[in-house]
C-alpha cells in the first residue's frame, strides 16, 4: 500500500491497524524493567485486600500508588 493510500484511509476514519506491523511497536518512555521488592507480610496482606476490593491485581495497586506518589512529587 502506498503512503498516500494509507493517509487517505486514515483521514477517512477507517481502521488502519490491520495495515500496520505492530510486532516492533514501542511506547517511548513506557519500556518496562523488572524490579524485586521485599515487603513485610502485613503489607502484602493489606495490598491483597485492597486489590481484591477493587477487583485488580496486587501489581496494579502498587504501580498506581507509586505513580501517584511520584506525580505529586514532580508537581
Amino acid at each position: 500500500m502506498k503512503a498516500s493510500e494509507f493517509d487517505r484511509k486514515f483521514d477517512d476514519g477507517a481502521d488502519v491497524t490491520g495495515d500496520l506491523d505492530l510486532s516492533q511497536a514501542r511506547r517511548p518512555g513506557q519500556e518496562q524493567r523488572r524490579v524485586n521488592v521485599d515487603f513485610p507480610t502485613w503489607m502484602i496482606e493489606s495490598l491483597d485486600r485492597e486489590a481484591k476490593r477493587l477487583g485488580v491485581t496486587r501489581q496494579s495497586i502498587i504501580k498506581v500508588w507509586i505513580a501517584d506518589r511520584l506525580e505529586r512529587k514532580v508537581s
